[in-house]
């Protein structure tokens, strides 16, 4: 993960780059270039272990169509991305989609569904949670 996010840094810094200088003839594209930084393909993205599908940044398997087919008719795959949830909170999260947004029933895909999300946007185990520790207090005299 640290890979495509380094990645994604280098790809932008890339682009900003190549939009803010001058042109030149013999340096490639900015879509080229970007290409080469993070490894696109035709149809996927290729991290450390897993690829990404290049439409939706949505892991690869075999279930994939289907969960594409079945969330991002209605919303984007962001937010599939950004929700980590459990089985029963992604379970609760469909619930709520169908009696507030008319999600379908999803009869026997919604097991398929539930697993690809578990497995894969699942509960993340991390002990720093992206914010900074407070100060510590000062005594001002």
């Amino acid at each position: 993960m640290e890979k495509v996010i380094f990645g994604s840094f280098l790809a932008l810094s890339i682009l900003l780059y190549d939009g803010l200088a001058i042109r030149r003839a013999d340096r490639p594209a900015p879509e080229t270039r970007l290409n080469a930084v993070v490894g696109l393909s035709a149809s996927y993205i290729t991290t450390d272990t897993l690829q990404l599908d290049k439409e939706t940044k949505l892991v690869i398997d075999e279930r994939l169509n289907l969960v594409k087919a079945q969330c991002t008719a209605c919303h984007s795959s962001k937010l599939i991305l950004q929700s980590h949830l459990t089985r029963d909170g992604w379970r609760q999260k469909i619930r709520w989609m169908q009696r507030t947004q008319k999600l379908w029933d999803l009869g026997e895909s919604e097991p398929v569904v539930l697993d690809y999300l578990v497995k894969y946007y699942g509960p993340q185990d991390h002990s720093f949670d992206g914010r900074r520790l407070p100060l510590p207090k000062q005594k001002w005299n």
